[in-house]
């Protein structure tokens, strides 16, 4: 009886140590910025939506002012609405180390500014982590369905 539990405890141990559920997503991310959009018809998406890269200096730029964010990431990818009164944003960042999700989503929780815009402000903000991805998503009535797929993603 003991040695089945042992087994049971070592399956156990070796199944969280694998990170089952923490998984990289594969893909480019304007492949994975596209699925976000999956069941979202044309004309509800934001006027003129682009992906954008961004650099660091403009990154500062969803941040409160003053905000020290620090992320180590690979790469990062916008996705705006090219006409500055609509509030919708979502930025996907490849991390260095899906290790560092976690604190890099309560980093950007704290400091994300919803009304980057100046003169519009979005309804929802959202930050997420799946692997070495994480979400930015500050938009209106789009918000929690971008959530959702990005939650659903593989």
């Amino acid at each position: 009886m003991k040695k089945i539990i042992y087994a049971v405890m070592v399956l156990g141990v070796a199944f969280l140590i694998s990170g089952c559920g923490n998984k990289n997503i594969e893909g480019t991310l304007p492949e994975i910025m596209e699925k976000l959009y999956e069941g979202i018809k044309e004309d509800e998406m934001p006027m003129m939506t682009e992906n954008v890269e961004l650099t660091d200096e403009m990154l500062q730029g969803y941040f409160n002012e003053g905000a020290n964010v620090d992320i180590k990431y690979k790469e990062v990818l916008a996705s705006e609405s090219m006409v500055g009164s609509m509030a919708h944003t979502v930025v996907l960042f490849r991390l260095e180390s899906a290790s560092d999700a976690k604190e890099v989503v309560e980093d950007i929780k704290k400091n994300a500014n919803p009304r980057k815009w100046i003169c519009v402000e979005a309804e929802n903000t959202y930050v997420l982590s799946k692997g070495d991805l994480v979400v930015l998503i500050m938009s209106n009535d789009l918000a929690p369905k971008i959530k959702e797929n990005f939650e659903n993603l593989k």
